[in-house]
């Protein structure tokens, strides 16, 4: 079984072979960004690990293409989708939202949380069975919801 990583270097090479440019520069930037933080904390990223280098660049690639759509900025929205598609594939199956809710509610009954207060722990439950597999920020406020509701 080979490693997240050990696939991303992979799928680089396979992407100079093809001379896919656009593809190649995003793994590039992966990359990077999977080394930086392997620099920083002076250890091998687990798959773990660079799953959640992966989800931070998603959320950012999402962050600015809402940001160039504000600014009426078509082209820069089309390079941060094809990023974005790239990124995706070294993502897991996203859950659906049905699958979300379920373990909402499951989260919310193995904490006990009956109120905002208990967002926290609800949460926290939540974070290590969905990273990676669904929009965390949407979870939050699907949580916040049930919560108030």
């Amino acid at each position: 079984m080979t490693t997240l990583k050990a696939r991303i270097t992979e799928d680089m090479k396979t992407a100079m072979r093809a001379k896919d440019s656009a593809r190649l520069s995003t793994i590039r930037l992966l990359l990077a960004a999977i080394k930086q933080r392997e620099v920083d904390e002076r250890r091998e990223l687990s798959d773990a690990d660079v799953l959640n280098v992966i989800d931070k660049m998603v959320k950012q690639r999402r962050d600015s293409i809402a940001q160039f759509e504000a600014g009426k900025r078509m082209d820069l929205v089309a390079a941060e989708q094809a990023e974005l598609v790239v990124l995706a594939d070294y993502q897991p199956q996203q859950m659906s939202e049905a699958e979300i809710d379920a373990a909402i509610a499951a989260a919310i009954a193995a904490t006990g949380a009956s109120g905002p207060a208990g967002m926290g722990k609800v949460m926290g439950e939540l974070k290590g069975k969905l990273a990676g597999r669904a929009d965390m920020s949407a979870v939050s406020a699907r949580v916040k919801a049930k919560l108030t509701a």
